[in-house]
């Protein structure tokens, strides 16, 4: 059950990193939702490894290949199958991890949980298996589209550079006209020399993505145990690498209500709020305003320097990992976010319709 995410759009996942394929069913997709294909190819490419030499040199083209559900452009109600096959596995490469352990990896606690465990790549757990929530989001997003709704995320911070200003100051579309995905091209040559120092000395640097969906109507969201937010919260955390999330003021709650409680006005009409320090979301409802959250990623777990650890007998051990990995997870976790948000919102828009009075 725990490949599945959604209660009414729904993704199950397959595949492992160095396996022959990694895919997926979406399942309570309406029909009649136009597709895209070459949309849905680009939100991939923007995925994909070998973009900079910034990311993973891995060459795949991650190219998708639809097998159901789609008909004549549109979707049909039933089942969407797709698949994306591997082609550019260096599997040798991690010969040298099968009988130890890496540090905060998943390595460890899968081989404890399932007694086996497939070390090529991180078998399961890589980052490989987001392929699919990627074309899943992106469906999501066609549908969203036809809403009126619109999801951007960017780069906001590579170790302890981050952008001076908050979202609204930027221009989020120009995150695209940099490998790092910041908005800022001042900040992201900095974030970028960064990453290259630190891939330099084979090691990994985390940071943040921040990402606005703007265009949410109010009243998404169930209340008590299937909040907006948590659900949100949710979908990112389980994005591997993924360490926080917080939407809103987040954690920069240490001051008094007068200062923090967004007041209701109105607008031409329109309710509204003259702040959003709730980031669009209330009794974990939106109220209609600009939905924005923090997305928090630890540095990658393998590194290409030596460190201490134990075998799979427990013995005290060393080891220096090989082959091709990221530096930093961001540039490519960018349409991640965006792929999850959307699947979030769009579950939730189909959830409201069949709760509304």
């Amino acid at each position: 059950m725990s490949n599945t995410f959604g209660k009414l759009f729904r993704l199950t996942s397959f595949g492992e990193s160095h396996g022959k394929a990694i895919g997926g069913v979406i399942d309570g997709c309406p029909s009649g939702i136009a597709i895209d294909e070459e949309y849905i190819q680009s939100q991939l490419d923007r995925r994909r490894p070998g973009q900079s030499d910034i990311t993973t040199s891995r060459n795949e083209a991650d190219k998708v290949e639809f097998l159901s559900g789609i008909f004549e452009g549109k979707t049909t109600g039933a089942p969407i199958a797709f698949v994306i096959w591997n082609a550019d596995q260096h599997s040798n490469d991690y010969n040298n991890l099968k009988d130890v352990f890496r540090p905060s990896h998943a390595d460890y606690t899968y081989q404890t949980k399932y007694g086996i465990r497939d070390h090529r790549g991180g078998g399961r757990t890589s980052a490989r298996e987001t392929i699919n929530r990627v074309v899943a989001g992106a469906i999501a997003r066609l549908a969203l589209q036809e809403l009126g709704i619109e999801i951007a995320a960017f780069t906001s911070q590579v170790g302890i550079i981050k952008l001076p200003k908050s979202y609204e100051h930027y221009n989020i579309a120009d995150a695209e006209k940099n490998e790092i995905r910041c908005p800022d091209p001042v900040t992201a040559e900095r974030m970028i020399e960064l990453v290259r120092q630190v891939k330099a000395e084979g090691d990994t640097i985390g940071g943040i993505i921040t990402c606005v969906a703007k265009g949410v109507p109010a009243g998404w969201g169930e209340p008590i145990y299937y909040k907006l937010h948590a659900i949100l919260g949710n979908a990112m955390l389980s994005i591997n690498a993924c360490k926080g999330f917080e939407y809103g003021s987040g954690f920069d709650v240490s001051h008094k209500g007068s200062q923090l409680n967004d007041e209701f006005t109105t607008e031409k009409g329109k309710v509204t709020t003259k702040t959003n320090n709730s980031g669009g979301l209330q009794g974990g409802i939106s109220n209609g305003q600009d939905i924005y959250f923090r997305v928090a990623f630890k540095p990658v777990a393998t590194i290409l320097k030596e460190q201490n650890t134990i075998d799979k007998e427990g013995n005290a051990s060393t080891i220096k990992a090989k082959g091709r990995h990221d530096p930093c997870v961001l540039p490519r976790a960018v349409p991640i976010v965006e792929a999850m948000a959307a699947i979030t919102l769009f579950d939730m828009y189909l959830l409201s319709k069949t709760n509304t009075k």
